[in-house]
């Protein structure tokens, strides 16, 4: 079994409960999956940088800890953030900081004045799946560098609109660093041995925040990684848990958690039952996504500065760079 774990205490035996009530058989062997050396070279530390930052997303709790993360990492908080109801009209503290809220009707003009205040601003967005596209295409009209940590929206899109307006951008379903490394292993794994687990039967279950509305991007990858491995897979059999008592008494997350927590479980069962394998990850809070998000902006900002030929980033470039704090 997999387990990356936040310092908390979290209890997998749940999460083994769950292969009774799915029917899934056979004894589970022990995985270790570690990428090869080749795919991060030891890099000393980034010089600390600090540039401005605007977080689009402030009015919610993942937004809010990435704006938090900024601050405490020496970056400077542009007081700005925007709401998708033009109605509310409040601000948001974030260590000293008061982040004015403004109304979609008013991005563009704002956005236009914060790049002639701050030239080399980046912008981390954490807003809603349904305002992925309209705030990409907007930052890539402006020429705003930005990191899409929020998922869904259209993504073919998404990347046709960085592509065609040669603006810079990170994108990734995923921004915690550890839960990244462990992708970049599954897809060498996929790369490497495709097939190796064909004929398998695979069960996937996910829990998040009751406020995540969205199927995990993070659960896509992995179960494109299996069908490189020759597994095939259904999406509507994934099983997306958001009711509070079912995340407490099957998942197992800590009650304190239930607000915020990211619970990933792959079973694969054999054709004959004889053999499974499991690989989970939980996640208790938001700080290791917050951390990541900074980490992308500091890594898109350098390539800025560079003027880079590559336009288009994820959190693997991050992670093969030793951009890492």
């Amino acid at each position: 079994m997999l387990s990356l774990r936040p310092p908390c205490t979290l209890s997998p035996a749940p999460w083994r409960r769950r292969r009774t009530l799915h029917g899934a058989a056979g004894t589970p062997q022990r995985v270790s999956a570690a990428a090869p050396s080749a795919i991060v070279e030891a890099v000393s530390p980034p010089a600390r940088l600090s540039f401005p930052i605007l977080v689009n997303g402030c009015t919610g709790k993942m937004g809010l800890s990435v704006a938090e993360a900024a601050t405490s990492s020496g970056l400077h908080l542009v007081p700005i953030s925007f709401s998708s109801r033009d109605t509310l009209d409040r601000t948001v503290r974030v260590g000293h900081t008061d982040v004015r809220i403004y109304g979609p009707s008013a991005r563009e003009d704002v956005l236009s004045s914060v790049i002639d205040e701050f030239p080399d601003v980046v912008v981390v967005d954490y807003t809603a799946p349904d305002s992925v596209n309209a705030n990409a295409e907007l930052y890539c009209k402006l020429g705003l560098p930005f990191v899409m940590g929020t998922t869904g929206g259209d993504r073919q899109l998404l990347y046709k609109s960085v592509q065609d307006s040669n603006n810079y951008a990170l994108i990734s379903p995923q921004m915690g660093k550890q839960v990244v490394a462990f992708l970049a292993a599954m897809e060498i794994m996929a790369e490497q041995f495709p097939g190796a687990f064909s004929g398998y039967h695979l069960e996937v279950l996910e829990s998040h925040q009751a406020g995540k509305l969205d199927i995990s991007g993070t659960a896509k990858a992995v179960i494109a990684c299996f069908e490189k491995l020759g597994v095939s897979y259904d999406m509507n059999r994934m099983v997306k848990i958001r009711d509070p008592e079912q995340q407490l008494e099957m998942v197992g997350v800590p009650e304190e958690h239930i607000e915020g927590h990211a619970f990933h479980l792959y079973h694969l069962t054999s054709p004959d039952d004889s053999v499974s394998f499991e690989f989970q990850h939980n996640v208790c809070g938001r700080s290791i996504y917050a951390e990541g998000s900074v980490d992308a902006a500091m890594f898109l900002h350098r390539k800025v500065r560079s003027n880079d030929s590559k336009r288009i980033y994820d959190m693997i470039d991050v992670l093969r760079e030793g951009s890492m704090r």
